[in-house]
């Protein structure tokens, strides 16, 4: 039971009266201690707590509220035989609680903090803010010098990417390992482009990371700014992600711009504002139309080429809609001064992209190398995710109606039917469109599969 007042008294207030109350409060209970507030986000204590790198203790006499999520089954459930699927008791009968499965955040609460031979206290508080909920924390320490070196530790400690990405969303970075561990996947070597442009994409970029000297020796900027051209479905996600693994430099994907509690200035200046201390850096726009708008594109575009040198940053951004972009961001030199299309691919594309999925087929699914090449001949106008569409409901057929040697077959009534369902979603673009300021553009790649 908790007996100091602290947080039953603040979060009876007003929400907009709670940060002016605790430090008030905190003021006058603790005189003879130096006082810091933040609302950052980038102060995750628990985390910094985890890495070994300072130790919590709840303040004795007051509840800390934590809140235990669930993430999903555990590793222990998803491997369990499936004969015994429904045997909980024996799922779980270990003593060892299924961690996995589990993640928690504290609410509110007050602990006495270890850290580097010094003592502080850190109150950490929770309330709605609108659409979400914000974080709040005071930290009291002798000093003020102790209390603020303690709070750039646990912050750039919090910044510092470690196999995860760096993602932007809502308004605020914040890591996401999960993503990082979803994209290890994706490979130039699974992946399927046109002619030369994988290999041109990637010694691009790895000759851009090895010639800062180069760079600044010929006072040339060293920036760049790379855009990702063409119809969805044809690997530019890929690409992306493809590069990330092989450039092994520090990732911030921003995911969205606009946010409830700020403006498109202010985060679009946070983008930028990481990416500088975070650089050399690959700094990811992914549908950049949707993330640029009327409104916010004068900003971005100072951000991104105005006073601030931005050295370093390798601005990668995809779009599937050229057309909806400004000729001020398409057309301008030094802002995306490389341009790379992703257009659908050709026969031999296909070919090649089918020949990488039959590979990993089991033995009874394989097509034979005749199958291939018609398969290959009869899909054009296919995308490589209308192709993977193409295989996982052909396998999806086959496995409600299993026979040897008839995948062939299932593959050749499958491409009638999402070429017939291409039709339907009209997937095509018109062949000409408009920008913003009137001018057409046209839509090279589009053309209906026949």
């Amino acid at each position: 039971m908790s007996t100091d007042p602290l947080f039953n008294e603040s979060l009876s207030l007003p929400s907009n009266a709670i940060e002016y109350y605790v430090s008030q409060y905190l003021v006058a209970a603790f005189p003879d201690k130096a006082m810091i507030q933040s609302d950052n986000p980038l102060f995750s204590l628990e985390k910094y707590e985890q890495a070994g790198l300072c130790s919590m203790t709840p303040k004795p006499n007051v509840l800390s509220q934590v809140i235990t999520y669930w993430k999903g089954p555990s590793k222990r459930l998803a491997d369990k035989d499936r004969s015994d699927w429904f045997n909980f008791s024996a799922t779980f009968a270990s003593s060892e609680p299924p961690r996995e499965a589990l993640t928690s955040r504290i609410k509110n609460g007050w602990f006495e903090i270890s850290w580097e031979g010094y003592t502080l206290e850190v109150i950490l508080m929770s309330w709605g803010e609108g659409f979400s909920r914000g974080y709040h924390y005071w930290i009291l320490a002798d000093f003020k010098e102790i209390a603020e070196n303690f709070y750039v530790a646990v912050c750039e400690w919090n910044i510092e990417i470690r196999g995860e990405l760096l993602v932007f969303d809502a308004g605020y970075w914040h890591k996401d390992e999960d993503l990082f561990r979803d994209i290890k996947g994706s490979t130039f070597d699974n992946l399927v482009l046109k002619g030369t442009l994988k290999q041109d994409i990637k010694e691009d970029l790895e000759h851009f990371f090895a010639s800062r000297s180069t760079f600044e020796h010929y006072n040339i900027p060293w920036k760049r700014g790379i855009l990702l051209v063409g119809p969805p479905g044809n690997g530019k996600t890929h690409a992306v992600k493809a590069l990330i693994n092989s450039l092994s430099k520090p990732c911030l994907y921003v995911k969205s711009i606009k946010t409830q509690r700020s403006d498109d200035e202010e985060n679009i200046s946070q983008v930028f504002d990481r990416a500088r201390k975070t650089a050399p850096c690959v700094l990811v726009l992914e549908d950049l139309d949707s993330l640029v708008t009327a409104q916010n594109r004068s900003f971005f575009l100072n951000e991104m080429d105005g006073f601030a040198a931005n050295a370093g940053i390798v601005t990668l951004a995809t779009t599937n809609h050229p057309e909806k972009l400004d000729s001020s961001i398409l057309d301008r030199p030094s802002r995306f001064d490389r341009k790379y299309h992703f257009d659908l691919p050709g026969e031999s594309e296909r070919h090649a992209y089918i020949e990488l999925w039959n590979k990993q087929l089991q033995d009874e699914l394989k097509l034979s190398d005749e199958a291939v090449n018609e398969i290959a001949a009869m899909t054009d106008g296919f995308s490589f995710a209308y192709l993977k569409e193409l295989f996982l409901s052909s396998m999806m057929h086959w496995i409600a109606h299993p026979q040897p040697g008839a995948m062939q077959g299932v593959m050749v009534s499958q491409v009638s039917i999402l070429c017939e369902q291409m039709v339907s979603v009209n997937v095509t673009p018109a062949p000409e469109d408009t920008r913003p300021n009137g001018q057409t553009f046209p839509l090279v790649w589009g053309h209906k599969p026949k």
